[in-house]
């Protein structure tokens, strides 16, 4: 009874102390179900104690009433043994979310590394006019004539009417009329509207099959707002405009982490994101 009684006090100081870092909070199924089970040992030990406590204590005449049953000390092991099982358990499953936030950040340094090479190609810097060979005798400028007078200056659209009539002309097609909208409206980098002319500018891309340009369109309109309301639309559109120039595993990954940052996808977006993933043969 006093090696029962010392286990069930150790038990208590064990589920009686406020969770650690094995018991850190965990949203998965697995990990409520863990945590339901501790719970539930914690209700078990209370009981017994309660049970010792009415049992303890009586005086040395013998009892009107029948005495409370002794606590079973294989019953207190029981419970030390599954309380042992469950925080192990719950080390384990610590470790494997973990390791999979760790693969998720490996991957999305990969992918912005990609993305940045990529931006290096398509737009290198230091560009700008060859040097004239060695020798080369300069030629003498031309007489120059007067300039003409300046044009009329257009009346610039507002940023709502430029994007309006880009979002138009994306959906009959015309895809240059679109990039040009888009363009116009960027050219405002404070304009509140930037956001959406962003997107815009790389779906024009896309329907130009400028596929390089149209990847590094979509990751800037997803990097504006990761939240945002274009963010879904901008993810796939990148993952499909990597998968057209052969980088499937960067497609692959920016599916994954679409999937990862919005556990709740739009119909379309989950349609979207069959059909890339079929297009770039990820697993």
């Amino acid at each position: 009874m006093r090696s029962a009684g010392a286990c069930l006090v150790v038990a208590m100081v064990l589920l009686a102390q406020p969770p650690g870092p094995a018991f850190a909070q965990v949203d998965s199924r697995e990990g409520i179900a863990l945590q339901n089970q501790i719970y539930q040992l914690r209700q078990d030990l209370r009981a017994l104690q309660d049970q010792i406590a009415r049992g303890g204590g009586a005086p040395a005449r013998a009892p009107a009433y029948a005495p409370a049953p002794a606590v079973s000390g294989d019953l207190v092991a029981q419970l030390l043994t599954r309380v042992d099982s469950l925080e192990e358990q719950v080390r384990q499953l610590r470790g494997r979310i973990d390791e999979t936030q760790n693969g998720l950040q490996r991957q999305g340094a990969d992918l912005n590394k990609r993305i940045d090479d990529l931006a290096f190609q398509v737009n290198p810097q230091g560009g700008g006019a060859a040097p004239p060979p060695p020798g080369a005798v300069p030629r003498s400028a031309p007489p120059v004539a007067a300039p003409p007078p300046p044009p009329a200056a257009p009346v610039k659209r507002t940023p709502e009417l430029a994007l309006q009539e880009g979002n138009a002309a994306l959906a009959r097609r015309d895809y240059m009329a679109a990039e040009a909208s888009a363009r116009e409206v960027l050219a405002n980098r404070t304009s509140p509207r930037a956001y959406d002319a962003q997107l815009l500018l790389a779906q024009s891309l896309s329907g130009q099959k400028q596929y390089a340009q149209a990847a590094i369109a979509y990751d800037d309109a997803y990097n504006r707002s990761r939240k945002g309301v274009h963010a879904q639309d901008a993810l796939l559109g990148l993952a499909n405009a990597l998968a057209a120039i052969n980088e499937k595993k960067a497609s692959c990954d920016t599916l994954g982490r679409l999937r990862s940052d919005f556990p709740t996808l739009r119909p379309d977006i989950r349609d979207g994101m069959a059909a890339a993933s079929q297009r770039a043969a990820c697993r």
